[in-house]
C-alpha cells in the first residue's frame, strides 16, 4: 500500500479515489465490538456481506442489521433496514461509511476468513 505523504487534501482524495482494489479493501474496515475484540484479539476488521453491524453515527444511530452489500467503487456498505425516503415516497437503501458502524457478529462461512482471524 502506498503511503499518502502529502498534506494537501486534493492529493489525499485523489490517492483514495484512484487506489487499486487490493488497497481499497483497507478502506472498508470497521471496529469490532468489545466482545469480539476480546475473543479475536483484533481491533478492527474488513466488513463483508453477511456481517451484523450496529450504526453509531447519523440519523439511524443504534440500528442493527445485516450487511446486504459492499460497494467497492463508492467504498460504502448497504445495511438491511437502513433506508431514506425519496420525494415520491419510495424508500431506497442508504449507503453507510464503514467507519460509522461497529461489527457485532462476524460472518464465518468463509474458511479463509476464519483461518485468518484465529487467535494464535
Amino acid at each position: 500500500m502506498t503511503r499518502i505523504i502529502s498534506k494537501q487534501p486534493r492529493k489525499q482524495r485523489k490517492s483514495r479515489f484512484t487506489a487499486p482494489n487490493h488497497v481499497r479493501g483497507r478502506f472498508l474496515r470497521a471496529p469490532l465490538s468489545l466482545a469480539l475484540r476480546e475473543e479475536y484479539k483484533k481491533r478492527n476488521m474488513r466488513v463483508i456481506k453477511g456481517d451484523t453491524v450496529k450504526l453509531y453515527r447519523g440519523n439511524h444511530k443504534g440500528t442493527e442489521g445485516l450487511v446486504d452489500e459492499v460497494d467497492m467503487r463508492a467504498l460504502k456498505i448497504i445495511v438491511h433496514g437502513v433506508f431514506i425516503k425519496k420525494a415520491d415516497g419510495t424508500e431506497v437503501p442508504r449507503p453507510v461509511d464503514p467507519s460509522n458502524v461497529q461489527i457485532t457478529k462476524l460472518n464465518l462461512k468463509d474458511k479463509r476468513r476464519e483461518e485468518k482471524i484465529e487467535v494464535k
